[in-house]
């Protein structure tokens, strides 16, 4: 019997798919196809796979044509099956002629000649094109603005900023570009929102009522009952008002949450985030602070993402201790906030005007995890145990800090119509409902 193995994502099942598998098949006795997971995706930088691994691996059975279909999940995975599964031939498309040459050292490679004119791709990029409106400043937007450009369904179409000079050099394809709120959301599907936290309620609503998508800098807005509004009438109009925190959307975060959750370290016990920058105001002397974010909303919202997703939004009792440099008390240089629940205790430490190791520890009944600084922004995180020989690190890539990720789920909670499930409403709502409490002074302590 003549053994034959080939692999692939197939995304959007099409023709050029079943050709292949169909040429595979003629090779041999016995196909075996491997179907690559999704963190294996996006580990290779395939971020816009439409349809989860089940979906695919249920279209390549439905060909008849694999006798065995096995999932891809690491590097080096290939070299394990050609030995385990006693592999004869490795077929693959021609597209990636030469790249394994490698493994003839095991079996016979073939370069089989792919279907012109058709791939999951051009696919991908047919479907309907999400035109995206920037607004807010040169320095906030600018990161959003390059990694639309790797995000299939989506185009920059203008931008509201500051500086048109600077941004118009950087990204010469963004041909419209104004002062005009109004103007922008007359030309636009959708707006990435990073003005003044005071602004949001405004650029939001006024976005909402012209059945605008919005993906917007956490905080959304800085009271309960304007998120509730908010809310309220995305869901009216028919469009998604999305929080963009872009850690929630990293492989490594969100692996990290999901492993904690199935009871990695037991009972969560504890979290502790760290999040502090002097950028901002290393080189300003303080001036101007009206137009800067304060540290409650620049890294509020990050910070307390661990602590809700793993805890939940509902704390016995909570303490928040900040250090101002305005007499308005609306500018901290520091935060910390320290939650008590029924079965846990949580404390985030967030500054602008002091430093400190960014880490994020989290204690289990069984062990704890580690991620060292710059937490909110890693590819890699530790779970350790009383027993060291235990202890195992995880390796995620990540590309555009999260914020390509962070683009996809966009666009992907537009086509169907349905709120990305990274952040959950509850999560944003207890975020607002922290800087609402800060702004009036609840259960403050000032130094």
């Amino acid at each position: 019997m003549i053994k034959v193995i080939t692999y692939g994502t197939y995304d959007l099942f099409h023709y050029g798919h079943q050709r292949l598998l169909e040429r595979a098949k003629a090779l041999g006795d016995y196909l075996i196809v491997g179907v690559t997971a999704d963190d294996f995706d996006k580990a290779r930088g395939k971020i816009n796979v439409e349809q989860s691994l089940m979906e695919r691996i249920e279209a390549v059975k439905k060909t008849g044509l694999a006798d065995e279909v096995i999932v891809e999940e690491y590097e080096g995975q290939k070299i394990d099956d050609i030995q385990r599964y006693d592999i004869d031939i490795f077929a693959i498309g021609t597209d990636w002629e030469g790249k394994f040459d490698y493994l003839k050292e095991y079996c016979k490679v073939v370069y089989l000649d792919r279907t012109q004119g058709v791939s999951s791709t051009d696919l991908r990029a047919e479907k309907n094109l999400v035109r995206l409106g920037l607004v807010g400043k040169y320095d906030g937007i600018r990161k959003y603005a390059a990694e639309c450009a790797y995000v299939n369904g989506l185009n920059v179409e203008g931008a509201c900023v500051d500086d048109k000079i600077l941004f118009r050099k950087e990204f010469p394809g963004v041909q419209f570009l104004t002062d005009d709120y109004d103007e922008l959301l007359g030309r636009v599907d959708a707006v990435y929102i990073a003005s003044h936290p005071s602004q949001h309620y405004m650029h939001i609503k006024r976005a909402l009522l012209q059945k605008k998508h919005v993906l917007c800098e956490s905080p959304i807005v800085l009271d309960v009952v304007q998120y509730e509004e908010l809310t309220a009438l995305a869901k009216e109009q028919g469009v998604i008002l999305m929080d963009a925190i872009k850690t929630a959307y990293s492989m490594a975060y969100n692996r990290l949450i999901l492993l904690l959750k199935g009871g990695k370290i037991g009972r969560v016990v504890s979290v502790d985030a760290t999040c502090t920058s002097l950028t901002d105001l290393q080189n300003s002397d303080y001036k101007d602070l009206g137009s800067k974010w304060n540290t409650i909303c620049a890294w509020g919202p990050t910070a307390m993402l661990p602590v809700f997703q793993l805890l939940g939004p509902e704390y016995k009792c909570k303490t928040i201790t900040s250090s101002f440099i305005d007499e308005e008390q609306h500018f901290d240089i520091f935060t910390k906030i320290a939650f008590v629940y029924d079965h846990a205790v949580a404390s985030i430490k967030i500054g602008k005007g002091v430093k400190s190791e960014g880490e994020l520890i989290i204690s289990g009944t069984q062990g704890y995890v580690y991620v060292p600084a710059p937490w909110w922004k890693t590819d890699f995180f530790e779970i350790r145990y009383e027993d060291s020989n235990h202890n195992k690190r995880y390796f995620y890539q990540l590309d555009g800090e999260g914020i390509r990720y962070e683009l996809v789920q966009f666009v992907k909670a537009i086509e169907s119509g349905r709120p990305s499930f990274y952040i959950q409403a509850a999560t944003s709502k207890a975020i607002v409902q922290i800087v609402e409490n800060f702004y009036h002074h609840v259960d403050m302590i000032t130094i």
